[in-house]
């Protein structure tokens, strides 16, 4: 799986719990879903990769627009 793959799923991720869906139940089972502030952590990790990926000269900038 690619860098901007990972960082797909984690804005899923991200943009689900947003919305609410936190945890939901189907059946019996309750299913939860990451902790919100991990997932922000995992994000800046992935957005400082890709960057250093794209700049080889190890000078680069990140922005994420909400």
């Amino acid at each position: 799986m690619t860098l901007q793959e990972q960082m797909d799923q984690i804005n899923l991720a991200i943009q689900k719990i947003e919305n609410g869906a936190q945890e939901y139940r189907i059946g019996n089972r309750l299913i939860r879903r990451g902790d919100l502030a991990t997932l922000y952590r995992e994000r800046r990790q992935l957005q400082q990769e890709i960057a250093a990926a794209e700049n080889s000269d190890g000078i680069y900038t990140v922005a994420y627009y909400r």
